[in-house]
């Protein structure tokens, strides 16, 4: 199996507002950049595209090491995605699961590829998470009006 990292940012300009995402994935001396945006969105939702984006990108199962500073991301596919996909997609408050069809989306991608997330840090100088933030917000500003 491949071993590949994927760094992953996503940014919202007032939450919700205008947003962006970008995914940094590389493969030994290999990089390959991925980013979008959308009109109204929010930082969560932008978080979690720039990871499905950049797993989609895989054209074969691979060993991730995921790089993201959202927790709800990094503690999501670590302690709680399983069970919400046990339990319908509800909370433990049996409430939906917000952005419930990007998790279902996600989860289906977390069972073709082995994914080991990894909380780091914002803005404390990370190199690919800057790059990433950086790309992240460019592509929320062309969605301002």
């Amino acid at each position: 199996m491949k071993k590949v990292q994927i760094f992953t940012d996503g940014s919202s300009l007032g939450n919700p507002g205008p947003g962006g995402w970008c995914a940094l994935l590389r493969y030994n001396k290999h990089k390959k950049v991925l980013k979008g945006g959308k009109e109204n969105t929010t930082n969560n939702e932008m978080e979690l595209k720039a990871v499905i984006e950049g797993l989609k990108a895989l054209k074969e199962p691979c060993e991730v090491e995921l790089y993201t500073d959202s927790k709800y991301v990094s503690q999501t596919i670590s302690e709680w995605i399983h069970n919400w996909a046990k339990n319908n997609w509800k909370t433990s408050s049996k409430k939906d699961v917000s952005h419930k069809e990007m998790w279902k989306e996600l989860y289906a991608l977390l069972q073709k590829h082995n994914v080991k997330p990894i909380w780091i840090k914002a803005h404390a100088g990370h190199k690919e998470n800057e790059f990433c933030d950086k790309t992240a917000k460019k592509e929320a500003e062309k969605y301002k009006k």
